[in-house]
Parts: structure tokens; C-alpha cells; sequence
């Protein structure tokens, strides 16, 4: 998903709760604002040019996904989180 528009940052609490989620390596849902849901394990979170990203393994293929670009996640631990923009 290649796109120009400008990052918009994701709330502190659900960017902490993806950073736990890589941790543990957890396998996540994921709903995307573009409709798509993908089920992936969270690998890490990292930045570039100011945009922050997910990398996951999607059945065995590394993805790179745009935090602004999720609308929400869910494991049984954490239950579904709505992702928020940061006030």
C-alpha cells in the first residue's frame, strides 16, 4: 500500500500495546482502513521518514503496514482494540 498522504500518529496506548504485542510475538487480526483483515504474527515497530510501521509476518512473508493505516486489533490477552489518533 503505497501512499503520499501525511502520517498521522496513532494514540500512546494502542502503539504501546502493539509494541507488547511484538514482544510476545504475538499473532494478531487486523482490520485495515482500507476494508482488508489480515491475521499476521507482530514481528516489531519501527520508524522511517517519520512514518511509523508494523512488520509482520504474513504466512511467512515479511509485510510492513502503516500504523495510521490500521483500524483496529485483536488477540484473546488483549481482546479488540479500536486504534485512535493521537490527541
Amino acid at each position: 500500500m503505497l501512499t503520499n498522504e501525511a502520517y498521522k500518529p496513532i494514540n500512546c496506548d494502542d502503539y504501546d500495546t502493539l509494541e507488547l504485542a511484538c514482544q510476545k510475538n504475538w499473532a494478531l487480526t487486523l482490520d485495515l482502513k482500507n476494508g482488508e483483515q489480515l491475521t499476521v504474527k507482530a514481528k516489531d515497530i519501527f520508524t522511517r521518514k517519520n512514518v511509523e510501521y508494523l512488520a509482520v509476518e504474513d504466512t511467512g512473508e515479511a509485510r510492513e503496514l502503516r500504523l495510521d493505516h490500521i483500524a483496529s486489533f485483536s488477540h484473546p490477552e488483549l481482546g479488540t482494540v479500536v486504534v485512535s489518533e493521537s490527541d
